[in-house]
């Protein structure tokens, strides 16, 4: 069985002598951590390994604590940061809330019948969400907030939205 993997974040430093790291991630506000048991970790180019998860709790809204089995002490932990952080597609769905803006990576962007193409990246900000898109080979970032989204469909993994006039022309020009 083939699976498919999401990017979650980074290791970005470690914690403490014991051999924990805290890991930035962009799996959203609403994430149940406690029972994610496994990770991967890039090793090199489109090679991910599996590790399980002695202990993992949340930071704070964007970054964890996490613990990996048989990475005790700080000199180990050090060897992994700056290493890029993934989970399968299915765990992500499983541990983010359905209104998670998360789960919108990989959704078909259409704005007026007009399909722009996948959701690449969620970027979360105050008020507002931007989404990540990529067209002609140029990224846009589109901004989903109460005047922009007509729609969410789970079922087909479409936004339906009206973009202010202009707005892709100025990332397309």
């Amino acid at each position: 069985m083939e699976y498919s993997y999401r990017n979650i974040g980074k290791i970005v430093s470690g914690f403490g002598l014991k051999g924990e790291m805290i890991v930035h991630h962009h799996l959203g506000k609403n994430i149940t951590v406690s029972k994610i048991r496994i990770i991967f970790l890039e090793q090199k180019k489109d090679e991910l390994l599996p590790y399980f998860i002695e202990n993992i709790r949340k930071k704070g809204d964007d970054e964890l604590y996490l613990k990996l089995e048989g990475i005790d002490d700080k000199e180990a932990a050090s060897r992994y940061i700056r290493r890029d952080v993934w989970m399968k597609e299915e765990e992500v769905q499983l541990h983010t809330q359905k209104n998670n803006p998360i789960v919108w990576v990989g959704y078909r962007v259409v704005d007026q019948g007009r399909d722009l193409g996948p959701v690449l990246e969620v970027i979360e900000q105050p008020h507002q969400v931007l989404c990540r898109l990529e067209i002609n080979t140029r990224e846009v970032l589109v901004p989903i907030n109460e005047q922009t989204l007509d729609k969410i469909d789970h079922k087909t993994k479409t936004l339906l939205l009206t973009l202010p006039d202009g707005l892709l022309e100025v990332y397309l020009s």
